[in-house]
């Protein structure tokens, strides 16, 4: 069975929620790692970075069909947002690490991720494999 999760996040919709809430929003969204990665602990945050990570968190939780806390309506297992890392690997490309509930959720085997933006949208695609056995 394939399973699949996308997401798509307006950058500069992101760009205002950090304006508005600053590091308080960074850092219940993004790991130390996710926002050193983005620049903002350099104090050049890249915001279509952050959005793309955003949209790879979505898509994650999609993907493994749970709900972000704080997101998502209804009963069921919240995953929170430091739950879902990206990472790099060790050619620059884009991996997923998780950790706690979306660890324990990954029966289905590895998944794969893929981020692109614009000047406008970010959007990531997590696409997972298992066998049905």
């Amino acid at each position: 069975m394939i399973y699949h999760g996308i997401d798509m996040v307006e950058i500069a919709r992101l760009r205002r929620a950090v304006e508005r809430w600053g590091d308080r929003f960074l850092q219940r969204v993004f790991t130390p790692s996710e926002l050193k990665d983005c620049g903002v602990t350099d104090g050049l945050p890249r915001f279509e970075s952050l959005a793309a990570r955003w949209a790879a968190k979505e898509a994650t939780a999609k993907a493994l069909s749970l709900g972000l806390s704080g997101l998502a309506a209804g009963a069921g297992i919240r995953l929170g947002w430091h739950e879902i890392e990206v990472v790099r690997g060790a050619e620059g490309q884009p991996l997923l690490r998780l950790h706690g509930a979306a660890a324990h959720a990954l029966g289905r085997g590895a998944l794969a991720l893929s981020l692109s933006h614009t000047n406008e949208h970010a959007i990531a695609s997590v696409i997972g494999h298992a066998s049905d056995g």
